[in-house]
C-alpha cells in the first residue's frame, strides 16, 4: 500500500483527528501494512500488545477462546482500530483476532508513536483530553446501565 493511501485510512481514524499532515506522514512512514488470507489469526488473547491495528481492508474477527472453543465478541471493519491502549500502555491483548476475509492492516508499534508524542508535546496533551473525555462517555454509558443489575 502507497504511503498516501495510508496517511488517508489513518487521519478517518478517530484518535488520530486533529494531526497534521505531517504527524500523520510520520505515523505512516512508521507503519506496517500487512496482508491476512481469510482465518489467519493476527493476534492471540493474552499475548503481549506492543501495538496498534488499523483495518485497511477486509472484516476482522475479535474473539475469546473457551475450551477450545471460539466465543465471538464482534467485527471490526475498514477505518477500526483494533488494540489503541496499546499505543500508550504496557498491556496484554483482551481478545483473540484473525481475518473473516482477506483483510489488510496496518501494524502502529507502542515504540514509534511515543517518539510522534516525543516530538509533539502538545499532540500529547490533546490525545490525553480526548482519552478522558471518551473514558467520561463511557462511564456515563455504563451508569446508565447499572439499574439493570442492581436487586
Amino acid at each position: 500500500m502507497a504511503l498516501d493511501d495510508d496517511i488517508r485510512i489513518l487521519s478517518a481514524v478517530k484518535l488520530f483527528q486533529g494531526f497534521t499532515q505531517e504527524q500523520l506522514r510520520l505515523l505512516a512512514f512508521g507503519a506496517e501494512t500487512t496482508f491476512l488470507q481469510a482465518d489467519h489469526k493476527l493476534y492471540r488473547e493474552d499475548d503481549e500488545a506492543d501495538s496498534a491495528y488499523i483495518v485497511a481492508s477486509g472484516l476482522i474477527t475479535l474473539y475469546r477462546e473457551q475450551g477450545g472453543e471460539r466465543v465471538p465478541i464482534g467485527t471490526a471493519g475498514p477505518g477500526a482500530m483494533l488494540s489503541e491502549l496499546a499505543l500508550i500502555a504496557d498491556t496484554n491483548r483482551l481478545t483473540s483476532a484473525s481475518a473473516a476475509v482477506d483483510s489488510e492492516v496496518i501494524r502502529l508499534s507502542r515504540k514509534m508513536f511515543r517518539r510522534i508524542l516525543e516530538e509533539y508535546p502538545e499532540l500529547a496533551l490533546e490525545l490525553h483530553d480526548r482519552i478522558l473525555e471518551e473514558l467520561q462517555q463511557m462511564i456515563a454509558r455504563i451508569e446508565k446501565l447499572a439499574p439493570r443489575f442492581t436487586d
